[in-house]
Formats: structure tokens, C-alpha cells, sequence
């Protein structure tokens, strides 16, 4: 079952200890197998005592000391190399067996640079496609290009020569002068009455009247004589 969980939390380690596995060393005929190690940061080394004496482990040089129980036979004993470095070590009890592990540094995570990415055409020739220049509008304000209204192009239909723009015919002469007398009608119509004349007007005016209303009473007096004779 602890198999099963060691494999299943491995993916879930960091990159610098996602290498980190076990190791064993086997303590047997009075000698350390393998004798020398090498392991990364994170490893776990487990010594098995398989001889009938016992023995135990304990370095000699090292960034880190290490000195582990005395083993009996079977019995096992397991360390985890945190710090990176060479580690020497012996058995205590017998000088004469000595090995070494050697613990490397975790690798710096680099990450992977971005990749220029190379657009080709799909003609055989291989050539790089290059994107197309950016032209900026320029300032000049566009040329307008008129017709040409002479008789000679005009009744022949033929389009002008290249690089020759037509000239724009003239307005016709008689186009401004045909409006000065209508506003030279304009303005004389609307010029005002003169007062003098229409106060003779009004005088004339008020003695019709006056004759008008004399000569029906004279004839509204002459009509109940006539009926009286």
C-alpha cells in the first residue's frame, strides 16, 4: 500500500525533486554495496545489515553528520540527503568498511526560450514570405482629372494620353451678366410710393364722397314734393 502511494504522490513533486528516489546499501561480508553512491537532492539511501555482526553507519567527511543505531542482522536504517555534497562514511565497529555517496545539486528549472516561428511560402523555391511594408498616406491632396470638353476629343471618343490630365472648359460668358437686369427689376419694384401722392389720392378720395352724399339727400328732398303736387 506505501508502494502505491509513493508512486501515486510522485507527479506531485516539484521539478528539482521529482528524480528524488531510493537507494539500498546492503551491509554484507564485513563490506558497504554499492560502495560508492550517487544520488540528487531529496534521495532516500537505506542501509540492510545482512551479517551476523552488527554494524552501523557513520561519516568521516560530509556538509552533514550522519551516525545511525547500531544494526543487527536484518535490521535496516534509512536517511534522507537534503544537502547537497560528498559524504564518506564507515562502520564503527569495523574500520575497514568504507564508502562513499555523493549528493547532487537540484538543477535549476529554466524555462524554454519562445521560438521564432518562420512563415514559408508554399512554392517549391522555399523563399520567406515577408510581410507587406506598411505605406503611410501620403499628404498630398489627390488630383481631380476633369473631361475634356474639346470638339476634337469629344466627337472622336478616344481616351486622353497617359500622364495628361484634361483642362475643365470655362463657364459660359453669359451666365453672370443675364442676372444683373433682373435685380436691377428687383430693386426698382420695391421702392416706396412717394407720401405726396397719396395724399392727393386720399383727398381726391373724401371729395367724391362728399359729392356722392350731397347729391343723394338733395334727391331724398325733391321726392315728397313731387308726391305732395
Amino acid at each position: 500500500m506505501s508502494a502505491v502511494l509513493t508512486l501515486l504522490a510522485l507527479p506531485l513533486l516539484p521539478a528539482g525533486q521529482a528524480s528524488a528516489a531510493s537507494y539500498s546499501v546492503t551491509m554484507k561480508g564485513y563490506a558497504f554495496s554499492p560502495a560508492s553512491l550517487s544520488v540528487p537532492v531529496g534521495s532516500t539511501v537505506t542501509w540492510t545489515n545482512q551479517d551476523t555482526a552488527p554494524h552501523d553507519v557513520k561519516t568521516t567527511s560530509g556538509p552533514v553528520p550522519i551516525h545511525s543505531p547500531m544494526l543487527d542482522k536484518g535490521e535496516s536504517w534509512s536517511f534522507t540527503f537534503t544537502t547537497a555534497g560528498s559524504y564518506g562514511y564507515v562502520c564503527t565497529v569495523h574500520p575497514n568498511m568504507t564508502a562513499g555517496i555523493t549528493v547532487r545539486a537540484a538543477a535549476p528549472a529554466t524555462t524554454a526560450a519562445p521560438t521564432a516561428h518562420e512563415h514559408h511560402t508554399g512554392s517549391s523555391s522555399g523563399h520567406r514570405a515577408t510581410a507587406p511594408s506598411r505605406t503611410t498616406p501620403s499628404s498630398r491632396p489627390p488630383t481631380m482629372r476633369m473631361p475634356s470638353s474639346s470638339p476634337s476629343s469629344a466627337a472622336s471618343g478616344a481616351p486622353a494620353a497617359a500622364g495628361q490630365s484634361p483642362q475643365a472648359s470655362p463657364p459660359p460668358p453669359a451666365a453672370q451678366p443675364a442676372q444683373q437686369p433682373q435685380t436691377q427689376t428687383t430693386a426698382s419694384a420695391t421702392r416706396p410710393l412717394d407720401p405726396l401722392l397719396v395724399l392727393t389720392g386720399i383727398v381726391a378720395g373724401v371729395a367724391v364722397l362728399c359729392l356722392l352724399l350731397v347729391g343723394s339727400r338733395a334727391s331724398a328732398a325733391q321726392a315728397p314734393r313731387e308726391e305732395e303736387a
